[in-house]
């Protein structure tokens, strides 16, 4: 296949995001797949790479991304991956260290060992919404690697799960608590905590009317963060909760969560937008509860410019990734996990610029948005 010489992306334009023709095509390295998307989803870090001048001028947007193989760099495998074959995967849109290359583009370059792979059998939708179920469309496709690598990363990585499907006996002989449950990470990771059977009980705070959704996923307890005494009601019920996720991510959450550790025993704290114990008034701060950032950008095999920082590439953070694709890559399609509700904006490129304002809005609850290329 004969590829053009320049393509159309969303790229960043002073404070906003604009959709730009005439641009080089991406570079790429010897161990990935060029990819001609067929949907996109849109993520919280994209809009705030805009919002807080994370990503460069001129750089293209998005991190979630499905489509066919079009070209192969020299040393994919060529025994897993062939032209024409759908995968999916995540880059790092709106990059320092690679401005070329986003999901939100007519080509996006894919690391082929963190791609995911599906069966012949899934399609395009066609339809404005899609309910949480299997994945059968390249809608659900696009709608999983950000979170579900991100989950997978946290659990395994981090909080040191292991593989075992379905123990009789929790792996950790204590609680977990997901600040943000509804959110599409909060899902997976929901999900994932209970098929490998993480833990005694799953604790999630979002708003109730998930409660139901969120406990078919495997949910123990659901809080409601409307509550002004959500803290007081979730601390008498589990003074001792060492594993804590703040999935939101705002100095408030942050603060919540770190209310929410036990007053003793070490507990970990995951961040997921750089928040550190710097948030934490110095008069409030323990010394048993750690504050751990983390990134799947960890995963991509370099360090990266981010926001004035560096976040150093992490080999093992990197092989752990890996090895949960290829974990939960077939339970995709099998029934074990699913996918969350889509809602599908079918104008392809100049979609991904609603998809942006919708999500910064805050008009994505319990759903991924996700724009399709017809």
């Amino acid at each position: 296949m004969s590829l053009p010489t320049t393509m159309k992306a969303v790229v960043i334009e002073g404070k906003t995001a604009v959709v730009k023709a005439g641009l080089s095509l991406p570079n790429l390295p010897e161990d990935y797949l060029m990819i001609q998307p067929t949907a996109v989803a849109g993520n919280p870090t994209d809009w705030k790479h805009i919002e807080y001048g994370l990503g460069p001028q001129g750089s293209i947007e998005g991190c979630d991304v499905a489509g066919k193989i079009v070209k192969m760099g020299s040393q994919v495998d060529s025994t897993k991956f062939h032209l024409g074959d759908f995968v999916y995967g995540f880059v790092h849109g709106a990059s320092v260290r690679s401005p070329d290359n986003g999901a939100y583009a007519e080509y996006v370059a894919l690391d082929s060992q963190l791609a995911f792979t599906a069966p012949s059998s899934v399609a395009l939708s066609g339809k404005d919404t899609i309910p949480a179920g299997k994945i059968e469309t390249y809608e659900a496709a696009a709608s999983i690697p950000c979170a579900w690598t991100t989950a997978g990363g946290s659990l395994f990585h981090h909080y040191g799960m292991k593989y075992d499907w379905e123990p009789a006996q929790p792996q950790h002989n204590f609680p977990i608590l997901i600040w943000g449950g509804s959110s599409v990470l909060g899902q997976s990771l929901i999900q994932l905590a209970k098929k490998y059977h993480g833990y005694t009980k799953i604790i999630t705070v979002a708003s109730k009317k998930h409660e139901a959704a969120l406990k078919a996923y495997g949910a123990d307890d659901v809080f409601d963060y409307h509550d002004s005494d959500v803290i007081e009601q979730i601390k008498a019920k589990y003074p001792v909760i060492p594993h804590l996720l703040d999935l939101i991510s705002t100095e408030k959450t942050l603060n919540q969560v770190y209310q929410c550790a036990p007053a003793t025993e070490d507990a970990i704290i995951l961040s997921y937008f750089g928040l550190n114990i710097e948030a934490i008034p110095e008069s409030s701060r323990k010394s048993n509860v750690k504050i751990i950032d983390t990134f799947i950008y960890f995963s991509l095999g370099f360090d990266l410019p981010l926001g004035g920082n560096v976040l150093k590439y992490d080999p093992q953070y990197r092989a752990d990734i890996i090895k949960f694709i290829q974990e939960i890559n077939p339970r995709l399609y099998n029934g074990d996990f699913e996918a969350p509700a889509i809602k599908v904006y079918k104008n392809g490129l100049e979609s991904t610029i609603q998809i942006m304002k919708d999500l910064e809005a805050g008009k994505a609850s319990g759903e991924k948005l996700v724009a399709t290329f017809q």
